[in-house]
């Protein structure tokens, strides 16, 4: 008989909500302390290392010690991968309507531009991609990867990427990744990685110490305005 991947030991951890905030908190990359885990998912300190025992033991986190402290973070982006897809489904709604509660502050900027573990996400990353694809610079492919154009590779340079430099993963070199706001895709792999760190670099966007909230700066508008068409005000009429 042969072997079975253990889809539902991992479904099982990530469906308890307190383990599944603690999993989303850090989503964004960063580690963070057990203290500041137990805060998020609304729980005491004891009940927090419990479950990121489990976690732990279940090859979703790896820890890093620091003298008297233990820093938390997911075991890789394959994990931010899953937990990303996982929210993306939902069932359709009868008759195509659905009633929403109002959104809170922080869930409209996370819907807005959020770190995806290590690139952008949100509207604002929907339309950084969907502007790449209409100026032909990467075009989507069957197997959910983007290819990068002769146009596009010489894009990306003069915006200050070494495209020459950047290995493809097993996965490819850019991916299609379905955003979970925005049910569209945005770009991920290797790519979108190099690029959510220029992006940085070049001061157009911000990463925010607490949050996955990306911020753009008016230097950041300006610059995408004027390289790929992505205009503030549409983007915040599209989420």
């Amino acid at each position: 008989m042969c072997p079975q991947p253990a889809v539902s030991s991992a479904a099982f951890l990530i469906a308890d909500p307190t383990r599944a905030t603690m999993l989303m908190a850090l989503a964004d990359g960063h580690a963070r302390p057990a203290g500041e885990l137990a805060y998020a998912a609304g729980v005491t300190a004891q009940t927090a290392s419990s479950h990121l025992s489990k976690l732990l033991a279940g090859g979703l986190l790896l820890v890093q010690t620091q003298g008297r402290h233990r820093y938390y973070r997911l075991a890789g982006s394959h994990v931010a991968l899953a937990l990303e897809n996982l929210a993306s489904i939902a069932p359709v709604p009868a008759g195509g309507m659905v009633r929403r509660m109002p959104r809170s502050r922080e869930a409209r900027d996370l819907q807005f531009a959020r770190c995806c573990y290590d690139h952008l996400a949100g509207g604002l990353g929907v339309a950084i991609t969907q502007a790449l694809q209409d100026r032909a610079l990467v075009v989507a492919t069957d197997d959910k990867q983007f290819d990068v154009t002769p146009a596009g590779v010489e894009w990306f340079n003069s915006m200050g990427l070494d495209m020459a430099g950047l290995k493809p993963t097993r996965r490819g070199l850019a991916r299609q990744c379905l955003d979970w706001t925005e049910r569209r895709h945005h770009l991920a792999g290797p790519l979108g990685v190099a690029f959510m760190t220029q992006l940085c670099a070049k001061g157009w966007v911000r990463r925010l110490k607490n949050s996955r909230a990306v911020q753009v700066t008016p230097k950041g508008w300006a610059g995408l305005k004027e390289q790929l068409g992505v205009d503030e005000r549409e983007v915040q009429a599209s989420v």
